[in-house]
């Protein structure tokens, strides 16, 4: 009986291990399915700013238009926005000392985990400025 109840479990745990595996793979596909296909990006050229692409397509559109220099569903215009103004509002859900919004309301929520990733939309937001 013990030794069936460990072959069990040794089969379980490699399941588990298989199907982890599997989700990480289909992670990476949609990632770079995403990449390869955001349209007309031309961000191929320099990595931070197709890491940055990625990102902001992900999660910013949501609520910015996928043009960072037009008005958004619920977000401004990002375009303009220097590293001070990124910072505060995606990693604290603030604005900077002395900053006047373009906007009042107070419905973006913080994104604290996008702080090693702050470089690369910074990046991409910079590249598509006119």
């Amino acid at each position: 009986m013990g030794l069936v109840v460990i072959q069990r479990f040794k089969e379980a745990v490699a399941a588990r291990a298989t199907l982890e595996a599997a989700a990480r793979f289909v992670a990476v596909v949609a990632l770079v399915a995403t990449s390869a296909c955001s349209g007309d990006s031309d961000s191929s050229a320099d990595p931070a700013v197709a890491r940055g692409e990625t990102i902001y397509r992900n999660i910013c559109v949501v609520c910015h238009n996928a043009d960072p220099n037009e008005q958004g569903t619920m977000g401004p215009a990002i375009a303009r926005a220097t590293r001070d103004v990124l910072e505060a509002k995606v990693l604290r859900g603030e604005y900077p000392a002395g900053y006047t919004p373009a906007r009042e309301t107070h419905q973006m929520p913080q994104f604290e985990y996008l702080e090693p990733n702050l470089d690369d939309i910074e990046a991409f937001i910079a590249s598509r400025r006119k």
